[in-house]
């Protein structure tokens, strides 16, 4: 059976699957809508295939991508903008008709992590209302920070208290807390206020999935599933490769 990837019709995320799923019904691990997998590819160069159809939608039939193809270019001035408006207008009906979709799902917060499925992208979210990526991953002194910007003093992203516990002894392991829990690692985040800095400290309350892969060349691999229950709804989730920066021994007089 052979892999490739397809598009959510609705967030864009790529998802894999193999041959034997084509016809089934999945959930998108970022929006968690409902899509029928698309028919495998035929060749063993095509690897991926444009977008998967939402459950409940009719697929496109390959007639319908081929009339499309077929139709001739317009040439000169009046034929560019007779295609232009056709495609304004074919985005714009897109927009409306996935609208309430796309922005009521698209932050795939949940305080439920069963079945919860990691993105295989770099981590990335919301916090406290602002869009977040991840620029800098780094792992020191028991906490796990992934932060916007390189540089500088973190002033916007999260740190989680991981434990004393060697790199070594954290590949290969997962931390899993769920919002019931009573007590927890303590996760701090931090977002830019109007100028000042945003900071909230959770020690419970939260859900958190953390996936903890690999040591390599002085990096440890890992995916992250960090839902917050504040009223933002702030979350990360994702792949990271933090930069593992070890605590100098103390020097005897």
């Amino acid at each position: 059976m052979s892999e490739f990837k397809y598009a959510c019709p609705v967030c864009g995320q790529h998802i894999k699957c193999d041959s034997s799923q084509e016809g089934t019904q999945m959930e998108c691990p970022t929006c968690f809508q409902k899509i029928t997998v698309p028919q495998a590819p035929t060749t063993e160069e095509q690897k991926f295939i444009i977008t998967g159809t939402k459950k409940g939608e009719r697929p496109v039939s390959k007639l319908s991508e081929e009339s499309s193809r077929a139709v001739p270019a317009a040439k000169g001035f009046p034929g560019v903008l007779v295609v232009g408006l056709i495609l304004l207008f074919i985005g714009t009906a897109v927009a409306f008709i996935y609208h309430g979709t796309i922005f009521k799902s698209r932050s795939g917060w949940t305080l439920n992590l069963d079945g919860v499925t990691i993105p295989d992208t770099p981590a990335a979210g919301q916090i406290h209302g602002r869009n977040f990526t991840n620029d800098r991953a780094v792992l020191q002194n028991g906490e796990l920070t992934l932060r916007a910007g390189t540089r500088g003093t973190m002033d916007f992203g999260v740190i989680i208290s991981v434990g004393n516990a060697p790199p070594e002894k954290l590949a290969g392991t997962s931390l899993n807390v769920g919002a019931n829990a009573p007590t927890a690692s303590r996760v701090t985040m931090h977002w830019p206020d109007d100028g000042n800095n945003g900071r909230q400290n959770l020690e419970k309350g939260y859900a958190l999935r953390l996936d903890f892969v690999e040591v390599t060349n002085n990096r440890l691999s890992g995916e992250i599933y960090f839902c917050a229950p504040d009223e933002m709804k702030s979350y990360v989730a994702g792949t990271f490769n933090a930069e593992i920066r070890r605590s100098r021994p103390r020097t005897q007089n």
